[in-house]
């Protein structure tokens, strides 16, 4: 099985901040969310562990899945917002909530990485890992989360984009000779629960 982890609430986060690719790490709620997270997973054995190398991610996994070597790899990093980075989200110009409205449609602003560039360089890890064996653990951030599940979900079309994804939010897909199923999002008891569209 893999399980896809959003890393734990920051500073960034609770002021509304887009956060993007600044280093910032768990705060005090984080940790604790990352702990939960530990416990709904406390029966899983992760033989590996792959993290962005943000220190928010990484911290995140070293909570969720303590003493495994934790290797990280810059295609889980999160979107880079560019000029962007560091907007408060309350307050948003016209062209990025233009794309926030619509990720599916909207290009992102000029100087932003764009999604679909995004989507590539986590199937190219995806790709990289197919042939592992055991519970793999990825600690990851919102937007490069999204186009993880987008990448395993053919049907998707577009419809993770848009959905609330929350700090320390699991999902989990089989992953049996080589093969990835269909991520389902875990329920708070550790039970997976189906995509519902947001």
């Amino acid at each position: 099985m893999i399980y896809i982890i959003r890393h734990g609430k920051t500073a960034l986060n609770r002021a509304n901040v887009l956060q993007g690719r600044s280093d910032c790490p768990l705060i005090e709620e984080g940790v604790c969310q990352a702990e939960e997270a530990g416990r709904r997973l406390k029966t899983v054995r992760f033989e590996h562990v792959f993290s962005s190398p943000l220190s928010r991610a990484v911290q995140t996994a070293e909570i969720v899945a303590p003493g495994r070597a934790i290797r990280t790899d810059d295609r889980l990093i999160e979107m880079d917002y560019g000029p962007y980075e560091g907007l408060d989200l309350r307050r948003l110009p016209p062209e990025m909530k233009t794309f926030f409205s619509d990720f599916e449609h909207n290009p992102a602003p000029m100087g932003m990485e764009q999604l679909g560039d995004v989507k590539i360089r986590v199937a190219a890890f995806l790709e990289s890992i197919r042939d592992l064996q055991g519970d793999i653990l990825i600690s990851t951030h919102a937007i490069a989360m999204k186009a993880i599940l987008e990448v395993l979900t053919p049907s998707a079309h577009g419809a993770y984009w848009s959905k609330y994804i929350g700090n320390c939010e699991v999902y989990v897909a089989s992953h049996v000779d080589g093969v990835f199923g269909i991520p389902e999002g875990m329920a708070e008891n550790g039970e997976a629960m189906q995509l519902q569209e947001s």
